[in-house]
């Protein structure tokens, strides 16, 4: 609940982005179990099939690049205790996104820690053009990666449809548009900005995540993140695993994270071992929800040390 007299504070985080409806139901009833995958999946429409041809070929193409690596870094990407200490600080505590004149513009603010401090159960829906093996791909992928999540950051991260308050959310095009009933429900208050910027992604916008903090003490209750459905299978692993990581405390790109999900440049498509120990970082105890960058520095650079055994 707000405190009296002020408004929960809503954070855009990173988008994924491309450089250079009706929703099938699950269950969010405490003690009931999923809705069943659907007999008969309603058609695609003309426009998210042209969609899904060009994110095919996007992915590629970055692929032919020897972009969205799944390998999680290596001896081509070294990284040093200074380096690690830096982009935490750089994505941990500024935000991508901002408020102005009523639209979500990518511009960087400076901002104080977020940390869930309550278990994170994550549910998953679908809208009803998503194919059933989409869905079971999807729901294995969040499964498996809560329990890695979980491993990473100490923090019970689950995938569970009993009472959730991590909402995935993967829709194509039409469905998406239709979404703004359901925000406003799993979002309270959400402002017209945050609204509009879920509903209308532009093209090269991949997907998208919001969590909201009402007590205003940097500590998130809900988040929501929309995922295209129109993307092939790493494209939209790659959201997920992006999408979730922001969601829990990260909101953040930087251009010098490397080897990172949370840079813009496709590099890595998946969760790299550099970003587990930013997760590691974000939620070890010596840091606190709402310090700023000033206050945790210190601290910062000296768990950059442990973790890598060279001083920063």
């Amino acid at each position: 609940m707000a405190e009296p007299g002020r408004s929960p504070t809503y954070w855009a985080l990173a988008a994924a982005t491309l450089l250079g409806g009706c929703l099938d139901p699950v269950s969010t009833v405490p003690g009931t179990r999923p809705t069943p995958r659907p007999d008969v999946v309603a058609p695609m429409s003309a426009e998210s099939e042209a969609l899904a041809r060009y994110y095919n070929s996007v992915q590629r193409g970055l692929l032919t690049r020897g972009l969205l690596r799944t390998d999680g870094g290596g001896v081509d990407t070294p990284f040093s205790s200074r380096d690690l200490a830096q982009n935490f600080l750089k994505i941990a505590f500024f935000q991508e996104y901002q408020d102005v004149g009523g639209r979500l513009v990518a511009q960087e603010s400076a901002s104080r820690l977020q940390r869930w401090t309550k278990p994170v159960r994550l549910s998953i829906s679908f809208g009803a053009s998503v194919p059933n093996e989409l869905r079971d791909h999807d729901r294995q992928q969040i499964a498996r990666f809560s329990a890695r999540l979980t491993r990473v950051t100490g923090h019970p991260i689950t995938l569970s449809d009993t009472a959730p308050n991590f909402h995935v959310l993967v829709v194509n095009e039409a469905e998406r548009r239709a979404l703004a009933p359901r925000l406003r429900q799993l979002l309270p208050g959400i402002n017209d900005a945050a609204l509009t910027h879920m509903i209308n992604l532009p093209r090269d916008t991949y997907c998208a995540v919001f969590t909201t903090d009402m007590g205003n003490n940097s500590t998130p209750d809900t988040a929501v993140a929309v995922i295209r459905g129109e993307h092939p299978s790493l494209l939209r692993t790659a959201c997920l695993h992006e999408e979730i990581a922001q969601g829990l405390g990260l909101p953040n790109d930087s251009p010098r994270a490397r080897p990172s999900i949370f840079n813009d440049d496709e590099e890595f498509g998946l969760l790299t071992t550099h970003d587990e120990l930013l997760l590691q970082m974000l939620y070890d105890r010596r840091l606190r929800p709402g310090m700023t960058e000033a206050e945790a520095r210190p601290i910062v650079n000296q768990i950059a040390t442990e973790l890598t055994g060279s001083a920063v």
